[in-house]
């Protein structure tokens, strides 16, 4: 049988098995099968030159990348073109953008690229108006950035989609180890109090993706889906907020009722075509990229605080030597430090030495 073969018939069993406590075992079986042949058939058209959903070529550059995914004709080109330097065609009808548009938007001290995708539709994961292109631009952005408009708010259209092609958004990878050994079967461990899947259901799905002998710690209260993401091992948890574009088309009594309809977005509502909001969007994207301005101190002399340098949140004083010079992190001795990072002013400090917001650094090299 073909692999899509394969595919139809776990997805129409799937279906067809009416989902309680008797038939919930096997739905899990059957969920860890669909998504092994999924993953073998993304690997055998990257193989044979079809491309999986890593296949696109869009260079990064500055300190994040941001994909606007929205519907056709939600104003996406617009907003680039409002929010950075890029000028990408715009027009009243889906599909104005054919291709990728980069674009660089500068805030708060950093340089963050902006990419404006062609409209996603229904079915793009499958490879509908070229959906695949667009998810697998998607899967390279540090942030993704959910665009739709007052007349056009289906999000889970949008979050369908991104699914499908293993983005996991606001969401942290499962706390789970698996340790393969030689012999003596599957031995599942909880360190966590809850426990929403039991131990046989575990089993076989380590099975289903070749785990005959493992230890397997689960650290939280994890579902099949959960564990089944762990092992296919190519989904990416990303961040993302949303924003609704044309508030200038419709009165406030309809755009309050959208802030009640969509409150679990929390989106920033904005006008794209006249700028307002504009301002309290770029904020939003900055921080939900959790960055940090670092000041850099020259030894012997006093830092630069007019022009920080911009990391992300989590960094160390190896990452800030890597961003300066290639040569810094060979060279390095050890560095200061004065901010909330230290427990002192002026506090010698290692290159592993995690950062916080706000702190001044000064670089000791050999010489």
């Amino acid at each position: 049988m073909a692999i899509d073969d394969e595919i139809k018939a776990v997805e129409d069993e799937i279906q067809k098995t009416s989902y309680n406590k008797k038939t919930s075992h096997h739905i899990g079986k059957l969920k860890a099968k669909l998504a092994r042949l999924k993953d073998e058939r993304e690997k055998r058209k990257a193989s044979g030159g079809g491309g999986g959903w890593e296949r696109n070529a869009v260079k990064k550059s500055g300190n994040a990348t941001v994909a606007i995914v929205g519907f056709p004709s939600v104003g996406k080109s617009t907003l680039l073109n409002k929010i950075t330097t890029a000028d990408s065609r715009t027009g009243a009808y889906n599909f104005t953008t054919l291709s990728i548009i980069p674009g660089m938007m500068e805030h708060k001290g950093a340089f963050i690229q902006i990419l404006d995708l062609p409209g996603l539709i229904e079915g793009a994961s499958k490879g509908k108006g070229r959906g695949r292109e667009v998810l697998s631009a998607a899967r390279t952005a540090d942030l993704v950035l959910l665009m739709l408009d007052v007349f056009e708010t289906n999000l889970s259209v949008l979050l369908n989609e991104l699914y499908t092609a293993g983005l996991r958004l606001n969401r942290k990878p499962p706390e789970i180890v698996i340790n393969r050994k030689e012999r003596g079967g599957i031995t599942v461990n909880y360190t966590s109090r809850g426990k929403n899947i039991d131990d046989a259901l575990v089993k076989d799905i380590l099975r289903e993706w070749g785990h005959v002998n493992a230890d397997i710690v689960i650290r939280e209260t994890i579902t099949e889906d959960d564990l089944i993401d762990h092992l296919r091992g190519n989904i990416l948890y990303v961040p993302a907020i949303g924003t609704v574009n044309k508030i200038d088309m419709v009165n406030r009594e309809f755009v309050d009722s959208l802030k009640a309809r969509l409150s679990g977005l929390s989106p920033v509502f904005i006008s794209a075509e006249r700028g307002t909001n504009l301002d309290a969007l770029k904020n939003a994207i900055f921080d939900a990229l959790d960055f940090i301005r670092i000041y850099l101190r020259p030894p012997g002399e006093r830092a630069d605080m007019d022009e920080p340098l911009v990391i992300r949140g989590g960094s160390t004083v190896e990452t800030v030597c890597n961003r300066l010079h290639k040569d810094f992190r060979k060279k390095f001795r050890y560095a200061n430090i004065w901010g909330k990072s230290v427990k002192f002013s002026g506090q010698r400090v290692g290159a592993e030495h995690r950062l916080h917001d706000g702190d001044v650094i000064s670089i000791t090299l050999r010489r």
